[in-house]
C-alpha cells in the first residue's frame, strides 16, 4: 500500500518533508521507541504525533525504502512527530529544550518500540 507523508516546516518539524512509502504491514500505535536522543545516545524515548492542535497518535509500520530495504517508519500528524527521553516527565511543549521534532523517523526494521 502506498502512503504519502507530507510535513511542512512549522513549529515542530525542522524541515519540510514529502515522500511516498510502500507500506508492508498495518500501522500500529506507538508510544515509545529505542532510538538516539539529542546527544546521539541510544535511549528509550516517548513519541507522539504532532498537528496544529498539539499531540496526537504516532504510528510505526514496516515499509520498503529504495536505499535501505525494509525499514521501520515512525510517523504522526501533519507536523510530524515529537520525541523526548522517557526519563523526562514534563508535558509535551514546543518550547522545551528536552524535546525535539522530526517529520518522521526511518529506522532499522529491528528497532524496538512499545505500543
Amino acid at each position: 500500500m502506498l502512503f504519502e507523508i507530507e510535513v511542512s516546516a512549522e513549529l515542530n518539524s525542522p524541515f519540510e518533508f514529502n515522500r511516498v512509502f510502500d507500506l508492508l504491514s498495518d500501522p500500529l500505535p506507538v508510544k515509545q521507541v529505542y532510538t538516539s536522543n539529542l546527544t546521539g545516545q541510544d535511549t528509550w524515548c516517548d513519541v507522539v504525533g504532532w498537528d496544529e492542535s498539539g499531540p496526537c497518535q504516532a504510528f510505526a509500520v514496516l515499509s520498503e525504502d529504495s536505499g535501505d530495504g525494509v525499514i521501520l517508519l515512525l510517523y504522526g500528524g501533519q507536523e510530524g512527530i515529537r520525541l523526548k527521553p522517557s526519563i523526562i516527565t514534563e508535558d509535551w511543549d514546543l518550547s522545551s529544550t528536552n524535546q525535539w521534532g522530526e517529520p518522521c523517523l526511518m529506522l532499522d526494521k529491528n528497532t524496538v518500540y512499545t505500543e
